[in-house]
């Protein structure tokens, strides 16, 4: 009786899988912390003889090529990726076995890159389990605009017919696994839930029920942002990703910290952005360790420059590291633990800033103060709707933007509190004087705020 594990990275909407019998198994994109993929597969009772990459990754680093060195796996990699090190080259009606009566048969499946591969575990025959990869995925499917410019709607055809040639060898039952689609950017839409199958897909995926003129234009539409860090991920992956080193990283005292931050570095308080707005070490950032945290450090730091992590506790600061080696973040420069008493040189004062809600903003418009509404959603969520008179500068760019933020306190939002707490620490930072609005984005017309809808 076969098995399937999911291996997920919620932080950047992905999924692994472990899948196999009572021997053996295959590892199916892998993170890059591949020690939680060993202690899975010791809690089964089985030995990893496989390791697949569906494609060369674009969102994170992989750990496929050191789970394979570790485990003695052999390592499957498209055979028209273009990659450093030697691997086992998998084409289109490629066997591999896992276990008896287990094989993984692969399907060429082109789009969400050129060379992208999926594989379907076989048991006795018959097909149990399609790992899509990003290619078919829950609602939707991987976004083909990450290799080349002028391939994206190439791409985005293939993958029209890709996810239609696998749908149509596969019977309704077969379980669809994905790598992407639970929040990561490599998803060309907002596709939901947690399981699905062939025959669910085939009901309400656009790449099975729309003609691929409407499936390419509604899918190009759609394309938002792409994070920054995306760039360094598929030349790793190509390279060959060295092993992660998670060992704790030197710890820095007050007066390192205070040098760090003078000569330009990043220093990230990690606390939650209630605890960071009532008091921190001024020019320090926040990004909170229970958000997105790799997403969107990796997306907004220049790549390269050092980092220093403070954090309440030791905890907080390994799995921070974790997160970050996932996105090629390998070493943080230094780390501090405590709060800001600890982390002050003497004689230095905490540095502050209120949050408030969309009312407190609708009030605050009121009273006439001097104020400037600061949006920091992203390009497609903007084009929803937006607060009257608010200036649209997306988190990702606001570092870069500074200077396009007008006169006047700046009250900054999202669509939920997270990112705008990354907002309002970049501008306080910086020296504005910010108000960090900590509310969801529906409680603005709530609290009488006028909202702009059409085109912007």
């Amino acid at each position: 009786m076969f098995f399937v594990d999911a291996l997920e990275t919620e932080g950047l909407g992905n999924r692994g899988y472990l899948a196999g019998g009572a021997r053996a198994a295959v590892v199916v994109d892998p993170p890059r912390d591949i020690d939680r993929v060993i202690a899975a597969a010791a809690r089964r009772g089985t030995r990893i003889v496989a390791v697949a990459e569906t494609h060369v990754h674009n969102d994170y680093v992989t750990g496929g090529l050191e789970l394979a060195r570790l485990t003695g796996a052999r390592y499957l990699v498209p055979a028209g990726a273009e990659v450093a090190y030697a691997r086992v080259p998998v084409a289109d009606g490629d066997v591999e076995p896992v276990d008896e009566d287990l094989v993984l048969r692969a399907v060429a499946t082109p789009g969400h890159t050129p060379h992208h591969t999926s594989y379907v575990l076989e048991e006795s025959g018959h097909a149990v389990a399609a790992f899509t990869g990003g290619s078919l995925l829950i609602g939707g499917v991987g976004r083909p605009d990450l290799v080349e410019p002028r391939l994206t709607e190439e791409l985005a055809r293939a993958q029209h017919a890709s996810v239609r040639r696998l749908a149509a060898g596969l019977a309704d039952e077969v379980a669809v696994m994905p790598t992407h689609g639970f929040g990561s950017f490599c998803s060309s839409s907002e596709a939901g839930g947690a399981h699905s199958t062939i025959g669910a897909e085939k009901v309400s995926n656009p790449g099975l029920v729309q003609d691929v003129d409407s499936f390419v234009k509604e899918l190009l539409a759609g394309l938002d942002d792409v994070p920054a860090y995306y760039a360094h991920m598929g030349p790793a992956n190509s390279g060959g990703p060295a092993p992660v080193d998670l060992t704790p990283p030197r710890r820095a005292d007050a007066e390192e910290i205070a040098r760090r931050l003078a000569a330009g570095e990043w220093v990230v308080d990690l606390r939650g952005r209630v605890a960071f707005a009532a008091g921190h070490v001024a020019g320090a950032v926040n990004f909170e360790v229970d958000g997105q945290l790799a997403t969107y450090l990796a997306w907004l730091i220049p790549w390269g420059k050092p980092v220093t992590l403070l954090a309440e506790s030791a905890e907080d600061v390994a799995r921070a590291q974790r997160e970050l080696t996932r996105v090629g973040i390998d070493r943080p420069a230094a780390a501090a633990v405590g709060g800001p008493a600890d982390w002050l040189v003497d004689g230095a004062e905490p540095a502050a800033f209120p949050r408030a809600t969309f009312a407190g903003l609708a009030a605050a418009r009121e009273r006439g103060e001097d104020l400037v509404v600061v949006d920091v959603r992203r390009d497609g969520e903007r084009a929803g709707g937006w607060i009257e008179g608010s200036v649209h500068l997306p988190v990702h760019q606001l570092h870069r933007r500074l200077d396009e933020v007008p006169e006047g306190t700046v009250w900054v939002h999202c669509a939920g509190g997270m990112r705008a707490a990354i907002a309002a620490s970049l501008l306080d930072a910086a020296g504005r004087e910010v108000v960090a609005v900590d509310d969801g984005y529906a409680a603005a017309a709530e609290a009488g705020l006028t909202l702009v809808t059409g085109e912007r």
